[in-house]
């Protein structure tokens, strides 16, 4: 077989397109909780519901997109997925009840979850060499933070012109654009012979008997618990808890006028700041222990929560919190879908790396859930920061124990 040394793929480019979109619309979607909830007079846990149930259903669909990957072929299920994020945006253009609104992001969520990580670093780490693989899936994850980075400022510039419903429909049309870089998604297979052989339903009785893939199971909870609450309430917590933008200061002069307007930066600085983060995280991932380093991010996660919600909110702190915890955001992605690759090998990566997923969405709907039930009952998210918090340093001493081996291939 021939080695791939190259880092830089067609196939890399190409999932590294389809990603970068589909969290550009994901990451936007903060950005609409004060726009819908004003026209409607919603609480604000109606929307927050939706973007839960959102997530809920990305985390459902990953381990379904992930097999639908593996059986009938890469291309066909980013197809359907990128389809069905379409169709749920353009049906929540149309919404006007909550409940509308939450049964539509089931089809966002699904569609997310054909278009995003389990499907593409699959397919990617398959198509990368054993020297490059832990690098390539970075870039493919930095992605994701780089599509955040404009995601929810274009949201913002669209609904000075545009309305939300509008909005909808042009991101629709953004993600059935990416099926465009399908010619390139030619990804052969890099499996051992022993894996290969192996069936799905061996593999996954294997790994849910090992201790190691529960212990990543339950470490992956609290990164989509805290990636999730921030991507949908911070907009609205920094628009209504921060302190005034200094007139003539850095920020003002920025054309940063508004904390509303700032609260649409954070999101765009956190990606920016994740794009070094997550390259980095891969560049370490190649030489040292995975299970240290995610331990490691996820104590620093819970320094800089702690921090930031113990101290007054003005827009410098804004800014800190969100380089530094950007610093850190998707870091995990690489390490963690590194560590399945690693540990259970390449040949059902995207159905094992959906399942622990799932327990990242689970986290994402209780977090984006609670953020929006907890402030209709509070007034405040602090109860939720404070979760955050605790689940972080759950997450830091769960990765401590996994054994960083990989299991033999053939063994049942």
């Amino acid at each position: 077989m021939e080695q791939r040394t190259s880092l830089i793929t067609p196939v890399l480019v190409a999932g590294c397109i389809i990603i970068m979109t589909g969290f550009a619309i994901r990451a936007s979607f903060g950005v609409f909780q004060i726009p819908i909830a004003e026209e409607f007079g919603w609480l604000r846990s109606e929307f927050s519901l939706a973007i839960a149930i959102q997530n809920l259903a990305w985390g459902i669909g990953q381990p379904i997109f992930g097999a639908i990957a593996e059986k009938v072929g890469d291309r066909k299920a980013i197809i359907l997925g990128a389809v069905t994020y379409a169709a749920g945006l353009i049906l929540s253009s149309g919404a006007t009840t909550p409940i509308a609104h939450q049964m539509y992001e089931v089809f966002v969520g699904f569609g997310i979850a054909g278009t995003g990580f389990g499907v593409i670093l699959a397919v990617v780490g398959r198509a990368s060499s054993d020297e490059n693989r832990s690098m390539s899936l970075a870039i493919a994850t930095a992605a994701g933070s780089a599509g955040q980075v404009f995601g929810a400022p274009l949201a913002k510039y669209l609904l000075t012109f545009l309305t939300w419903q509008t909005t909808f429909l042009v991101f629709a049309g953004l993600i059935l654009a990416t099926l465009m870089t399908l010619p390139f998604m030619r990804s052969p297979t890099v499996a051992t012979k022993a894996e290969l052989e192996e069936s799905m339903g061996a593999i996954l009785k294997k790994a849910f008997r090992d201790p190691s893939y529960t212990l990543i199971f339950l470490g992956f909870f609290s990164c989509g618990y805290q990636l999730a609450f921030i991507i949908a309430h911070f907009p609205a917590f920094v628009t209504e808890m921060c302190g005034p933008i200094a007139v003539g200061g850095v920020l003002h002069s920025a054309g940063i006028t508004t904390t509303s307007a700032l609260g649409a930066v954070a999101i765009s600085l956190i990606g920016l700041a994740n794009i070094g983060g997550t390259l980095l995280a891969g560049w370490l991932g190649k030489r040292y222990s995975k299970k240290y380093l995610l331990a490691g991010i996820y104590t620093g996660r819970t320094v800089i929560a702690a921090i930031f919600i113990l101290t007054p909110i003005t827009p410098m702190t804004v800014i800190v919190f969100s380089i530094t915890m950007g610093s850190l955001w998707l870091a995990t992605v690489p390490l963690t879908s590194g560590l399945v690759a690693h540990i259970y090998g390449l040949r059902y990566m995207g159905t094992l790396y959906g399942i622990v997923f799932f327990s990242h969405q689970l986290g994402s709907f209780l977090g984006v859930w609670l953020g929006g039930a907890l402030y209709d009952i509070y007034g405040n998210y602090n109860a939720v920061w404070w979760v955050g918090v605790g689940v972080g340093a759950f997450s830091a001493i769960v990765h401590l124990p996994i054994k960083e081996r990989p299991l033999p291939a053939a063994a049942a």
